[in-house]
């Protein structure tokens, strides 16, 4: 697993969406097609599709106009990316992380992002299961820090609440998808169930519709954008007395998967970004 965290500095204050995540997924994909065709397409089309790339985050200047919000050119601005599959790694770190070492410049629709620092982070299995084996927790807490978006199984119905077998249910499946052998979550939504409380911040919580995707409309001879709702916010999801400490660390283990893998759909559109935190009377693991 392999976390990205870019810092960059607009080349003059501008304005993008609120959900700008879609627009720094096409960036970025622009970045790598201007050197590599071949790996920009395989990104694009890719059935595996597990890479999660957060919008900008930092702090956004006022502007009258609905829907925006407005880059400072004296202010610095994050961008994360997490790459949970072992394949799309291999590309991230063949062509990706490359490009992006270069400090080239993100070119959004109408500004410039300058390049000006990178950090990499990796974690195997092996550490998330030892730092997991040193954790008596009885309280794990997720802020979701964009839109988290988790549709109920193959229906057009969003979960518009952080409920604790939608948002963990939505991890499992994304771990399963990419474990090693022997590492599949047997863990199933009766047991997250019973065995977890949510616990939201209804001063953070929020819902939202963002921006995820455009396409071609025959009908009306133009390109309409396709819009996702989901929420955000904090909430802490707290072990039942009786949860078993196999139920715990398995728990314990997808939430710190999911700030490398996000949550919910449309993740390499910014959707779904996650930070999490475990502790125990005032210790953190």
């Amino acid at each position: 697993m392999r976390q990205i965290c870019i810092t960059v500095r607009p080349g003059a204050s501008f304005e993008v969406p609120h959900s700008d995540g879609y627009q720094v997924y096409s960036a970025l994909l622009a970045l790598i097609k201007s050197i590599n065709m071949e790996t920009s397409n395989k990104i694009h089309d890719s059935q595996i599709n597990t890479i999660s790339i957060g919008g900008l985050t930092g702090k956004f200047l006022k502007t009258s106009k609905q829907g925006l919000k407005r880059l400072s050119q004296d202010e610095l601005y994050k961008i994360r990316i997490g790459v949970t599959h072992p394949l799309e790694e291999e590309i991230f770190q063949s062509m990706i992380y490359p490009i992006l070492l270069k400090k080239r410049n993100i070119t959004l629709d109408n500004g410039v992002l300058h390049v000006e620092h990178i950090e990499d982070r990796t974690v195997s299995y092996h550490e998330l299961f030892e730092r997991v084996a040193g954790c008596k927790s009885s309280a794990v807490q997720i802020d979701f820090r964009t839109p988290t978006c988790i549709q109920f199984k193959n229906s057009k119905v969003t979960e518009m609440f952080p409920q604790r077998i939608a948002v963990f249910n939505s991890i499992v499946s994304k771990w399963n998808q990419v474990c090693p052998d022997g590492h599949r979550m047997d863990v199933d939504r009766d047991e997250l169930g019973r065995y977890l409380i949510e616990r939201p911040n209804s001063r953070s919580y929020d819902t939202h519709s963002v921006l995820v995707s455009t396409v071609f409309d025959k009908a009306r001879g133009h390109a309409r954008p396709i819009f996702k709702q989901g929420f955000t916010g904090r909430c802490a999801y707290n072990f039942t007395s009786d949860a078993p400490q196999s139920f715990r660390n398995a728990v314990i283990a997808l939430a710190f998967f999911s700030e490398f893998s996000g949550v919910g759909s449309s993740v390499s559109r910014g959707c779904g970004q996650v930070h999490v935190d475990v502790e125990e009377k005032g210790h953190e693991c």
